[in-house]
C-alpha cells in the first residue's frame, strides 16, 4: 500500500465491525474455540476435543481451516486433516492467526507454547502452515521476558527447523533489516523477489495473491523490527506489507502489545475497546473482559505446572529455551505446470466433462451455487475417475460445511492422465462451475527469455 493511501483508523470501528461485520475477527474467534476448551477439560484435552470444537462451530472459515473441517466432518480425522496430501491449502496462514493463545498462556515457556501448538495446529495445517503458528506463539511467550524486538524475533526462531525454507525467509529478513535498518520497503522487495512462489493454494498459484503462512510471517517481523517498538508504526509498516494486511498487524500489535503492556499502548488505540468489552464474540459465549480472566487464569496454570511459582504481587518463572520442532515439508517435488482458465462462467457441469493432462496432479477450482439460496441442506454428488479409478464426493452446497476447491489429486505417476468428472444427483436449481484446472508435475519447467 502505498504512502498516499491514508489508512483510516475512526473512533467507533470497532463497535461498529462488531455490529455489522463479525465475521472480521475470525483470527480471535478461533482463538477462542481453543482456549474454551482448554477451559472445559484443561490443556491435556485430547486433539479430538479441539478438533471437534472447530469442525462443528457455527462460524465461516476459509482455506486450510475450511478444508480441515470438511476433512473432519467427512472422516478424515486430525491431524490427516491438515495434512498436504488432504489439504492443498497446508501451507497458508491460518493457524498462524490463531495461534496466540498458545504463547499468551506460557509465558516464558516457548518449548510447552510449541506442543500446545503440534497438537492444534496439525487440525488444519502443515509443514510452513504449522511453523506459522508456532513462531507466532513463540514470539508470544517471548515477549514476557524481553523488550528487545529484535532478540524476541530472533531466538523464536530457534523453534523453527533451520533446513526449513520457512526458517531460512525468517532468517533473511532479520538479515536484511541488518543490511536496510532505515528501509523496510527494501526488504519487503527483498522477500518479493525470493519468497513469494505459492505452489499450492490454489487461489495464489499463477496469480498476485499469497495466503502462505511463510510470506505473512516475515510481513510480521518487518513490521515488528522496522517499527522499532512505537505502535502505530509497527501496525502501519506490517498493515502497508500487503497481502493478509489485516492479520498481520493483529499479529504484530499482539506481540508488541505483550512486550509493552497494557498500559503503555497508547490510549487512542485502547480507547475503542470500552465500548465492546463486555459483548461476546460473534459464535462465542467468551467476551474480551472474560478473556482477560480466563488468559490470566491459565497463564498462571501453566506456570505452575511448569515449576514456577504465582504470588500475589509477582511471579517467578522457569524460562525455557526455544528448541526447533520436528522437521516437515509439505508439497515435496510438487511444481505447478498450468492453469487453464476456463472462461469468465467457466463448464457449467451439466451430467460430465473430461480433460487430459500431463504430469503427477491437479486441482478443480470450482464454484457450487444455487439459485436464490434455495435448498442448503443440498450436497452435491459427484464421480470422479483417474484413468479409469473412480472415486465418490460429497460436496454440501452449504458454504460452511463444504471445502474450497472441487477436487485435488498430488502423487500421480508422472505421465499422460484422463479426468472425467460426473455430477450424480443433478439438480435443477443448482451447478458445479468448473472455473480452472491447475496442473502439476514433479520437475520445474524453466522459460529462458531470449
Amino acid at each position: 500500500m502505498n504512502d498516499y493511501q491514508t489508512i483510516p483508523r475512526p473512533d467507533g470501528a470497532i463497535k461498529r465491525y462488531f455490529d455489522q461485520e463479525p465475521g472480521l475477527f475470525d483470527d480471535i474467534y478461533m482463538d477462542l474455540s481453543f482456549v474454551d476448551v482448554i477451559e472445559k477439560y484443561g490443556v491435556d484435552a485430547p486433539v479430538d476435543s479441539f478438533a471437534n470444537a472447530f469442525a462443528r462451530a457455527p462460524y465461516p472459515l476459509w482455506h486450510a481451516n475450511q478444508t480441515g473441517r470438511y476433512n473432519l466432518l467427512n472422516g478424515i480425522k486430525a491431524p490427516a486433516s491438515g495434512h498436504w496430501s488432504n489439504n492443498p491449502h497446508a501451507d497458508d496462514i491460518d493457524f498462524q492467526i490463531e495461534a496466540d493463545f498458545a504463547g499468551l498462556m506460557h509465558p516464558g515457556m516457548g518449548r510447552s507454547a510449541s506442543a500446545l501448538c503440534d497438537k492444534v495446529g496439525h487440525i488444519m495445517n502443515y509443514g510452513e502452515g504449522y511453523y506459522g503458528g508456532v513462531y507466532i506463539a513463540n514470539m508470544y511467550s517471548l515477549a514476557f521476558v524481553s523488550h528487545q524486538m529484535e532478540f524476541i524475533v530472533t531466538q523464536a526462531l530457534k523453534s523453527i527447523p533451520q533446513k526449513s525454507l520457512y526458517y531460512q525467509c525468517m532468517k533473511d529478513v532479520i538479515g536484511w533489516y541488518h543490511q536496510y535498518p532505515n528501509d523496510w520497503k527494501r526488504t519487503w522487495f527483498e522477500v518479493q523477489r525470493k519468497w513469494t512462489q505459492d505452489i499450492a493454494c490454489p487461489d495464489g498459484v499463477f496469480l498476485p495473491f499469497d495466503i502462505s503462512a511463510r510470506v505473512n510471517s516475515a510481513y510480521v517481523i518487518i513490521g515488528l523490527l522496522y517499527g522499532r517498538g512505537d505502535f502505530a508504526k509497527t501496525v502501519e509498516i506490517a498493515t502497508r506489507c500487503g497481502q493478509d494486511a489485516d492479520c498481520n498487524p493483529s499479529s504484530a500489535a499482539g506481540i508488541l502489545g505483550t512486550m509493552l503492556g497494557y498500559q503503555a499502548i497508547p490510549a487512542k488505540w485502547r480507547k475503542n475497546l470500552t465500548a465492546i468489552e463486555d459483548r461476546n464474540f460473534v459464535y462465542t459465549e467468551i467476551s474480551l473482559n472474560k478473556m482477560y480472566e480466563l488468559g490470566f487464569q491459565h497463564a498462571t496454570q501453566m506456570i505452575r505446572a511448569h515449576g514456577g511459582s504465582v504470588y500475589e504481587d509477582k511471579v517467578s518463572l522457569r524460562y525455557q529455551q526455544p528448541m526447533p520442532v520436528a522437521f516437515e515439508e509439505s508439497f515435496p517435488s510438487l511444481y505447478p505446470i498450468e492453469r487453464r482458465w476456463q472462461g469468465w462462467n467457466g463448464i457449467v457441469l451439466k451430467d460430465s466433462h473430461s480433460f487430459e493432462f500431463d504430469g503427477t496432479g491437479f486441482t478443480l477450482c470450482s464454484n457450487m451455487s444455487n439459485e436464490w439460496g434455495q435448498n442448503t441442506n443440498y450436497v452435491f454428488q459427484v464421480e470422479l475417475e483417474i484413468d479409469g479409478l473412480k472415486e465418490q464426493l460429497k460436496l454440501p452446497y452449504n458454504f460452511r460445511i463444504r471445502r474450497n476447491e472441487l477436487f485435488t489429486k498430488f502423487g500421480l505417476n508422472k505421465g499422460h492422465h484422463q479426468v472425467t468428472i460426473k455430477w450424480l444427483n443433478p439438480d435443477p436449481i443448482g451447478q458445479i462451475q468448473i472455473k480452472d484446472i491447475l496442473i502439476y508435475s514433479n520437475e520445474q519447467i524453466t522459460t529462458v527469455l531470449n
